[in-house]
C-alpha cells in the first residue's frame, strides 16, 4: 500500500529525465511545457484563476453562466466554470443524438475502431507514466480534493496502470463472442457483446480522475458515445485530462464534455434520452434518477461501509494502521471509507483502540493527511456526533472537535478524525440503526464490540443495511471467514489479516452486489457488465433436407 513515489522523488526522476522525454513534443508551451495543458496547478489563484471549458460536438465552448469556485483550503476565489444552463444544452442532446442504437462500433462495424482505442490507451498510458504528467495532475487533484500527495498520485497510478491494460489489443478482447452448434447443419448461435450506442456518465467530485477515466474509457472501448459531467468543484481535472486524450488521438466527435448544476443535467438526460446512464454519487439523486430514466441506469451510490475484526488477535499494529487508512484517508470521503467496525471482545483486550487514536491524531493539515469535508459542513458532524452520544453506553473514542487555525470556508467541513463507540445492542434498536448507520462523508466512524456468541447480531446488523459496496472481515480463521462471507452481500469484500474497505485499483471488481443495477469500474467484467448489453445472432444458412416439403399447418 506504500508503493507510491513521494513528491520529492517524483520531482527529481522528473528533472532527471526532463530532456529524454521531452524531446518528442515540437509544441513550445508555458504551462507547465505539457503539450495539452491549459493551466499551471500551482499558479492558480484568485489573481490568476483557471476556466474550465465545456466539450461538444468538437469544440471547446464556454457558457453563459460562470460559476466561481473557491478554493476548499482558504476561500479564495480560484477555478471559474462555464456551466451550461437549461437553455444551452441543445447543442448537447443533438450530439448525443446522432449516435445510434447499435453505437459507434460493434463487431460488425468498424472493427478498427477497437485498435485505435488500444492505440489511444497506450498513448495516454505512456503520458501519465511521465513524472511531469503525473505531477500536473497529482496537484491538480490536490488542489481541488484536498488530499495527501499519496493519495492523489494513487489516483493517477491506477489511472495509468488501467490504460496500460487496455493497450494493444486487449479492447477488442472485451467484444469476444461465443459460438454455439445448432440444431442441424449450417445452423449456428453466435454471442457478441453490443454497445448501447448514446450513453451518459456523472461522477463524483472525491476521485476527479480515476472514476471518470475509467468509465470513460470503458464506454468507449465498448462502441458507447458518452456525455461526460464530472461534479463542477473538481471538473478541472477531467478537463484537462479530455485534452491529453484528444493529444493522445482520441476522436473529437467521440465524447461530450458538460458542466451544470444538477437540475440542467436532468434535463438533458430526458430530452438526449441515453440508452443508458452510468451513475457513481449519493443514493438519493440515484434513485431519481432510476424512476427518471425508467431504469435504464447503472449505480455505483453510497456505502455504509463495514469491517469485522474476528477473534484471532494478531499484527496489532498493522490492523490499527489499515484502519486508519480506511477510515480517515482522503479525509474519509471515499465511498469505500470504513464507516463502521465491528471488534470481537478479544481485540478490546489489545492495544488497538490507543493505537488507532494516536495514528489518527498523527494526521494534519499541513500535508492533507487531513483536509476539508466537501460535502458536509462542521456544525452537520458535529450534531451528528452529539446525537449519537445520547444513546445510552455511547462514548467519544477520540476527536469529535472542528480542526484549529485553519482558513477552510464556512461551506466545507473541517473536523478531526472522529470514532465514537456506541453498544452493539443499543445500535440494533430501531429508534437507533438509522441514525448511526447514516453515512457520513467524512472522517467519521462507528466503533462497537461484540462477544464470542454474538456474531449474529452483527449479521443482523449487515443485513439490515442499504447499501452493499466494501467490506473486510479482518480474521485468518477459515472457519470464521465463511460464516460471514456467507451470510453477507458486499460486492468488494477484502478477507484475511490484511483486510481493507478502501482500495479500489485496477486489477480486481469494485463495485456494490445485491442490486441488479449496480455497477463495477476497471475490470473486463465491469466493462462489458456496465456498458456492453448480449446479442444473439443465429446463422442458418441451410442447405434444407433433400426432399423436403411443406408441413401441416402448426
Amino acid at each position: 500500500m506504500n508503493r507510491f513515489l513521494s513528491r520529492s522523488q517524483l520531482r527529481t526522476r522528473a528533472t532527471q529525465n526532463a530532456a529524454a522525454w521531452f524531446s518528442p513534443f515540437s509544441i513550445s508551451r508555458s504551462v507547465h511545457s505539457l503539450p495539452f495543458a491549459t493551466v499551471d496547478a500551482e499558479e492558480i489563484s484568485g489573481s490568476q484563476p483557471a476556466e474550465v471549458l465545456n466539450f461538444v460536438q468538437g469544440k471547446w465552448k464556454g457558457a453563459s453562466t460562470w460559476n466561481t469556485l473557491v478554493d476548499p483550503l482558504n476561500g479564495e476565489p480560484f477555478i471559474k466554470v462555464a456551466e451550461v444552463d437549461e437553455i444551452e444544452i441543445q447543442p448537447f442532446v443533438e450530439s448525443l443524438s446522432k449516435c445510434p442504437k447499435h453505437g459507434l462500433h460493434n463487431p460488425f462495424k468498424a472493427p478498427e475502431r477497437y485498435l485505435l482505442y488500444g492505440d489511444i490507451s497506450a498513448k495516454a498510458a505512456h503520458m501519465l507514466s511521465l513524472p511531469k504528467v503525473s505531477d500536473f495532475f497529482s496537484r491538480l487533484i490536490q488542489r481541488v480534493a484536498p488530499k495527501s500527495y499519496q493519495q492523489a498520485f494513487g489516483e493517477v497510478y491506477v489511472t495509468q496502470k488501467f490504460l496500460e491494460n487496455f493497450s494493444g489489443d486487449q479492447v477488442r478482447f472485451l467484444a469476444r463472442s461465443f459460438g454455439v452448434p445448432g440444431n442441424h447443419i449450417g445452423q449456428q448461435s453466435h454471442g457478441f457483446r453490443w454497445p448501447y450506442g448514446p450513453v451518459a456518465i456523472i461522477t463524483p467530485f472525491n476521485f476527479p480522475l480515476e472514476i471518470p477515466v475509467l468509465q470513460l474509457m470503458g464506454a468507449l472501448y465498448m462502441g458507447n458515445k458518452p456525455i461526460l459531467k464530472v461534479d463542477s468543484k473538481v471538473s478541472i481535472v477531467m478537463e484537462q485530462m479530455m485534452r491529453l486524450l484528444h493529444y493522445c488521438g482520441l476522436p473529437v466527435d467521440d465524447v461530450d464534455f458538460i458542466n451544470s448544476d444538477g437540475k440542467t443535467m436532468n434535463k438533458l438526460l430526458m430530452e438526449a434520452n441515453p440508452r443508458m446512464t452510468l451513475f457513481t454519487g449519493s443514493s438519493r439523486v440515484a434513485e431519481k434518477l432510476v424512476g427518471d430514466l425508467k431504469g435504464r441506469i447503472k449505480l455505483e451510490d453510497a456505502g455504509f461501509d463495514w469491517k469485522i475484526l474476528g477473534p484471532d488477535v494478531q499484527e496489532v499494529d498493522y490492523v490499527a494502521w489499515v484502519c486508519d487508512q480506511d477510515a480517515y484517508a482522503c479525509s474519509g470521503q471515499k465511498c469505500s471509507a470504513q464507516s463502521i467496525l465491528f471488534m470481537h471482545e478479544n481485540w478490546s483486550s489489545s492495544s488497538l483502540i490507543s493505537k488507532l487514536k494516536d495514528l489518527a491524531q498523527r494526521r494534519k493539515l499541513e500535508d492533507l493527511t487531513i483536509g476539508p469535508v466537501l460535502t458536509f459542513t462542521t456544525e452537520a458532524m458535529l450534531e451528528h456526533k452529539n446525537k449519537l452520544l445520547k444513546i445510552p453506553g455511547s462514548k467519544l473514542l477520540f476527536g469529535g472537535e472542528p480542526l484549529k487555525n485553519h482558513s477552510i470556508p464556512s461551506v466545507y467541513g473541517a473536523l478531526k478524525p472522529t470514532a465514537i463507540y456506541v453498544p452493539l445492542e443499543e445500535i440494533l434498536k430501531e429508534g437507533n440503526y438509522e441514525l448511526v448507520t447514516r453515512e457520513i462523508f467524512g472522517p467519521f466512524q462507528i466503533v462497537t464490540e461484540y462477544k464470542k456468541d454474538q456474531l449474529p447480531l452483527v449479521l443482523d446488523a449487515l443485513e439490515r443495511m442499504h447499501a452493499h459496496l466494501t467490506a473486510a472481515v479482518v480474521s485468518n480463521d477459515p472457519i470464521f471467514l465463511q460464516n460471514v462471507i456467507g451470510n453477507t452481500v458486499n460486492g468488494t469484500t477484502y478477507a484475511g489479516l490484511r483486510a481493507r474497505t478502501t482500495g479500489a485499483p485496477q486489477n480486481h471488481w469494485f463495485g456494490p452486489a445485491g442490486d441488479p443495477r449496480g455497477a463495477g469500474i476497471g475490470t473486463p467484467e465491469a466493462i462489458k457488465l456496465v456498458w456492453s448489453c448480449h446479442r444473439e445472432i443465429i446463422y442458418d444458412f441451410g442447405p434444407l433436407p433433400k426432399k423436403w416439403e411443406i408441413p401441416p399447418s402448426t
